[in-house]
């Protein structure tokens, strides 16, 4: 437990006495003169398109259900 306190503190302590870290680019000017993207609008597309109801026909005998979906068949 020790070792580990002195480790983290010794992290710390290398980590406040480290060289001031190199400041970012401004990039707003470079972004605005580079970005010439042209977007058209987006149109609502109905996500049930095409989508067909296929409820229940009724309740079968499930010995006839397995017998038309085994692999023999």
């Amino acid at each position: 437990m020790k070792i580990r306190l002195l480790s983290g503190a010794t992290v710390l302590v290398l980590g406040a006495c480290a060289n001031e870290p190199t400041p970012l680019p401004i990039i707003a000017t470079q972004q605005a003169v580079t970005s010439t993207a042209v977007s058209s609008p987006v149109n609502y597309q109905d996500p049930l398109a095409g989508f067909t109801y296929r409820g229940p026909v009724g309740p079968r005998d499930w010995r006839a259900v397995n017998q038309e979906q085994s692999e023999g068949n």
